[in-house]
């Protein structure tokens, strides 16, 4: 089986850190030399402890859930003889509590619009696509989140 790799870096620099105030900044380093900033969510941690701007853990979930299906999507597209033009999906998640009383992202729903040049599938026949992708997507199967998807052709 294939082994992904990913490198967090944080530093506290001069902060103080036993207050809690720290900043939750830091950097994802992925193999092919991609850098992104990350945080936690201001939905956990207030601002300016977190950095709006940083990819919290939260949407890097539902980005890599929606990656995967768009990539499986596409793979079956293209073998179902479909030209795809664009793929936009803005997906969502919603946290719950499991049986501990723990957060979890408890809910993902996909929104992805596709656009056709030439032949344009049917609703049955785009949604038996998504429905394939799923499927396949190894992410969905990594996770205990009830995925959704809402197919439309754009």
């Amino acid at each position: 089986m294939a082994a992904y790799e990913a490198k967090v870096v944080w530093s506290r620099g001069d902060q103080p850190f036993l207050d809690k105030r720290y900043s939750r900044a830091h950097a994802w380093t992925f193999d092919g030399g991609a850098v992104v900033a990350g945080s936690s969510s201001p939905s956990s941690v207030p601002v300016p402890m977190s950095d709006v701007a940083g990819v919290d853990p939260e949407e890097a979930m539902i980005a890599s859930l929606s990656s995967c299906h768009m990539l499986w999507f596409l793979a079956f597209a293209a073998n179902a003889g479909l030209v795809v033009d664009t793929y936009v999906d803005e997906a969502s998640g919603r946290m719950g509590k499991n049986e501990q009383g723990r957060g979890y992202i408890a809910e993902v729903t996909l929104r992805p619009c596709t656009s056709f040049t030439g032949r344009v599938p049917s609703q049955d026949e785009l949604d038996a696509l998504h429905h394939q992708a799923h499927d396949h997507c190894e992410m969905a199967h990594s996770v205990r989140a009830t995925i959704t998807t809402v197919a439309t052709i754009g």
